[in-house]
């Protein structure tokens, strides 16, 4: 594998899990399980250590073994196809299939584009004598390019949310052409509350990318975006801010340091799109990114949030991957001439596509080696000068053995190569009793070594006492805050969901909720309604991960978060 395409596989291998968590069993929710006081951070100290204290504790010495990088290629982590089913179709054996970002490919007004192609594969057009029709598939525009990239599963045609995916292609040596520029109208944007909107307008005057880049590094916004490597208008955001700081050179020492002074002043990156949604409920965030399509079809966000479009235009860009037969470059003419017929431009404005204002883009062009740099810019400055120390909770009871384990320990052992190794690790195991396979530490070499040794060697047996696990791992994240004050403490949890002994979720929400510890928790074949419940103390992620493609969105978390 050459460099270019390992920077893609490292770099761009996320998916976006936003689009409605029912493809990839996403699920965020707020305020289950959460108690409507809270009680202070030293008295949840004193709960928590004393909580601890009964909990039965056993050491394990961990041992070392060899750490192989890259062991896992990115065509072997993506699912097979399948697990992202068609949402169109075809009707002929004579066809193209397209690859769709979800907003055009989902249900109701997401679903235009699946309502363009029946109406196509209804209307009898033929080619050399032959009927012909086309196939949708919704796969985010991350995880489309990853299948393409990769080699995993290659369509006719892709239709990402805005051109920047494509240029990453073309960087990683994809060859593709551009068939059509725009399939629809859409921008994405900023979404200000209303309060802090008028707030700014009084200081500044308007409101632009520059005006909220320069209220965010000023402590003057509580701003969050989605995470630039799942999400089109993460991405989109990241570039835009770059640019801020430096028009010309989005990757120059000037923009660098701006953007670790913007980041420094940012809360909140989500996971996804809902997730972030969930918090700016919480009152977190005074903003956060959008496209316009999903903003004005809630009455709820138009209600309370202004709308500021940024960068590049999402206007669903079509590319042709590959060399297409004859055949197959004339059905797609004929799909995309059907796209632009009036009757289905109206149904695209019906449906949300159609921002009304007047919006000029002034990015430059954007190559997709600078993306592919900045996303790495990114992943190492998006904790500016404050490690992460990190968790991993392993449920090893007997409800795991078998394939449940093997996939939480390939995830575990593959997806720790994406974590940077300015961060530190530990690992807590639970069955009816709870161990530290490994103390925390910084994830060095050595330490790499060891949590591989440790992963290796877990066996599955016992109850289940997921909450005595959780307490446990806290307090070693407590312990090792006093000692480096500047870390951003995260638990993970990874599980099945179920819970039969210990400590129950009412007796350790409120210690949660008082030390903000934010919990992201990975079911395996779970009960994900269980996790969700933890999760939601701290607004993190919480993602039910079947074994077809556990070990992708395991290493699509890490990559993200650590």
């Amino acid at each position: 594998m050459n460099k270019k395409v390992k920077l893609i596989a490292t770099f761009a291998a996320i998916a976006v899990l936003m689009f409605t968590g029912i493809a990839v069993g996403l699920n965020v929710t707020k305020n289950i399980g959460k108690k409507s006081y809270e009680i202070s951070e030293d008295k949840a100290m004193k709960s928590l250590e004393k909580k601890v204290s009964d909990i039965d504790v056993t050491q394990v010495k961990a041992r070392k073994e060899p750490i192989q990088l890259d062991s896992t290629s990115l065509k072997d982590e993506l699912p097979e196809i399948e697990k992202y089913p068609l949402s169109v179709e075809n009707t002929t054996d004579t066809y193209i299939e397209i690859f769709s970002s979800t907003e055009k490919s989902g249900e109701g007004n997401d679903g235009w584009l699946n309502d363009v192609a029946e109406a196509f594969n209804n209307s009898g057009i033929k080619i050399n004598g032959k009927e012909v029709s086309v196939a949708v598939r919704p796969v985010a525009s991350g995880m489309g390019m990853d299948y393409i990239s990769s080699g995993k599963y290659v369509p006719d045609l892709y239709s990402p949310s805005n051109e920047l995916w494509g240029e990453m292609l073309k960087s990683n040596g994809i060859e593709i052409n551009m068939e059509q520029e725009k399939l629809i109208e859409n921008v994405a944007g900023v979404l200000l509350s209303k309060k802090k909107y008028d707030e700014l307008i009084s200081k500044y005057g308007s409101i632009d990318m520059k005006t909220i880049t320069e209220a965010t590094a000023n402590s003057e916004i509580s701003m969050g975006y989605t995470n630039p490597f799942a999400s089109a208008t993460g991405l989109n955001f990241l570039i835009s801010t770059l640019l801020n700081f430096d028009a010309q050179d989005p990757l120059s020492d000037t923009a660098i340091a701006g953007f670790e002074n913007f980041q420094a002043n940012v809360p909140y990156v989500a996971y996804t799109t809902l997730q972030m949604r969930e918090s700016a409920k919480s009152g977190i965030l005074d903003g956060f990114i959008m496209e316009y399509q999903t903003y004005v079809n809630s009455a709820d966000l138009r209600s309370k949030y202004v709308f500021t479009p940024f960068g590049v235009y999402h206007n669903s860009p079509v590319y042709s991957i590959g060399r297409l037969s004859d055949d197959k470059k004339q059905i797609a003419k004929e799909f995309l001439d059907f796209c632009e017929k009036d009757e289905y431009q109206d149904l695209a404005k019906k449906y949300g596509f159609d921002y009304p204002d007047k919006y000029v883009c002034e990015l430059p062009e954007i190559s997709g080696d600078t993306l592919i740099q900045a996303q790495s810019l990114w992943k190492e400055n998006k904790d500016g000068d404050k490690p992460i120390s990190a968790v991993f909770v392993a449920d090893i009871s007997g409800s795991m053995n078998g394939e449940p384990l093997n996939e939480l320990k390939r995830s575990l052992l593959n997806g720790a190569q994406y974590i940077n190794s300015d961060n530190s690790i530990g690992l807590v195991t639970y069955s009816t009793g709870v161990y530290v396979n490994l103390p925390i530490a910084k994830f060095d070499v050595n330490q790499r070594s060891l949590f591989a040794g440790a992963v290796t060697d877990l066996d599955a047996s016992g109850s289940t006492a997921t909450f005595d696990a959780i307490l446990v791992a806290l307090n070693m994240l407590m312990e090792d805050k006093k000692a480096n004050p500047e870390t951003k403490p995260m638990l993970f949890v990874l599980s099945d969901g179920e819970t039969n002994f210990g400590n129950k979720l009412n007796d350790i929400q409120d210690i949660l909720q008082a030390l903000k510890v934010p919990v992201y928790t990975i079911g395996y074949n779970a009960n994900i309604s269980a996790l969700d419940q933890i999760s939601a103390i701290n607004e993190a992620a919480s993602i039910n991960a079947d074994s077809d493609d556990v070990v992708y969105q395991l290493k699509n978390l890490f990559n993200a978060q650590m």
